[in-house]
């Protein structure tokens, strides 16, 4: 995953690299810390940066809180944006369940960030909440409820359909350590996660 765009026009590649220093450090201490728990000293300390070299990126904590979340979003919604209206029904959605299982399992720093933005009340997100995702939910809803009243799939509210896969997925990265504190050594949570929610879901879903 991108976590910031790095390619900007007329950056030099040492500026690159510090820009993404500084966006990789911050999401680790953002995920860990929360907005409120986490100091730019903090931040600049994890990208081997001095505070004033880094707020020649970035004017403040929020700028960089703000950076992240942008990035995130765009990247957090591309599985759904892959639903495809023209597929076989059972097998976009559950295609759809394993890749968010999966953005879990290779970026849990990013959904608890996420995560805790919207423990925060999403101050610095709504916008992109009501805008951007509410219009993608929204298509992919109708595109579900479609599939529901031709029979592929059972008719269950769509809305909530997604929010459940959500909540399934995302849980094995934002509470990963209690996942793994409750099965113990020996288990692969990802992979028993991935077996479960097929099941789970395809039971769900049948007409």
């Amino acid at each position: 995953m991108t976590i910031a765009d790095t390619n900007r026009k007329g950056a030099t590649r040492i500026q690159r690299r510090n820009r993404e220093a500084i966006l990789d450090a911050a999401l680790g201490v953002f995920s860990a810390q929360g907005f409120r728990g986490a100091t730019l000293d903090q931040i600049a300390e994890h990208a081997g940066l001095s505070k004033p070299n880094m707020l020649y990126y970035f004017a403040s904590k929020e700028a960089i809180h703000e950076a992240l979340l942008a990035g995130l979003l765009d990247t957090w919604l591309d599985p759904l944006r892959a639903l495809d209206p023209k597929g076989e029904p059972v097998a976009e959605i559950m295609a759809y369940v394993h890749r968010k299982l999966e953005m879990s399992r290779l970026y849990p720093r990013e959904s608890r960030l996420f995560a805790n933005e919207m423990l925060q009340g999403a101050p610095r997100i709504m916008a992109a909440l009501t805008g951007d995702l509410k219009a993608l939910v929204d298509e992919k809803a109708a595109v579900l409820q479609d599939w529901a009243r031709q029979g592929h799939i059972a008719d269950l509210p769509p809305h909530h359909l997604i929010f459940s896969i959500w909540a399934l997925t995302q849980h094995y990265a934002d509470f990963d350590v209690q996942v793994r504190a409750v099965l113990g050594e020996g288990h692969d949570p990802y992979a028993e996660a991935d077996s479960f929610l097929d099941t789970l879901f395809r039971k769900l879903l049948a007409p």
